[in-house]
């Protein structure tokens, strides 16, 4: 399966800079996060759902990356980056060993099935 991506032919060469710059620092962050870390979790302030991504890790005692950036009113427009970046629309992000597995019920539910413990035994 594959997501849909606009094809760099259908975006004027003229654009195409500014569509890779835009706010690419923050790209570049979490990758960085994500290479030098085996879980790592994207969030954002006043979001209950990263902070139950977070306990669900710390009660299995694994350690991991929190990058969080701003709130639901400020820094949306570079948490977009991210959303454009990795085509996942919500809030956490969390990645394991640099697969993004998806949200805070996604990770219960490796959780809940023992594949996150199969996961991180990579």
């Amino acid at each position: 399966m594959s997501r849909n991506v606009l094809d760099e032919a259908h975006i004027h060469p003229a654009i195409r800079q500014t569509i890779a710059d835009k706010h690419a620092d923050i790209v570049q962050e979490v990758q960085a996060a994500i290479a030098g870390n085996k879980e790592v979790i994207v969030g954002m302030g006043q979001n209950p759902f990263p902070k139950q991504a977070c306990k669900a890790l710390d009660a299995l005692g694994t350690p991991y990356k929190y990058l969080g950036y701003g709130s639901y009113l400020n820094q949306w427009r570079r948490r977009n980056a991210l959303k454009m970046w990795t085509g996942w629309p919500t809030f956490p992000m969390v990645f394991v060993n640099g697969i993004l597995v998806g949200g805070a019920g996604d990770l219960k539910r490796l959780i809940d099935s023992g594949e996150f413990a199969r996961m991180i035994a990579e």
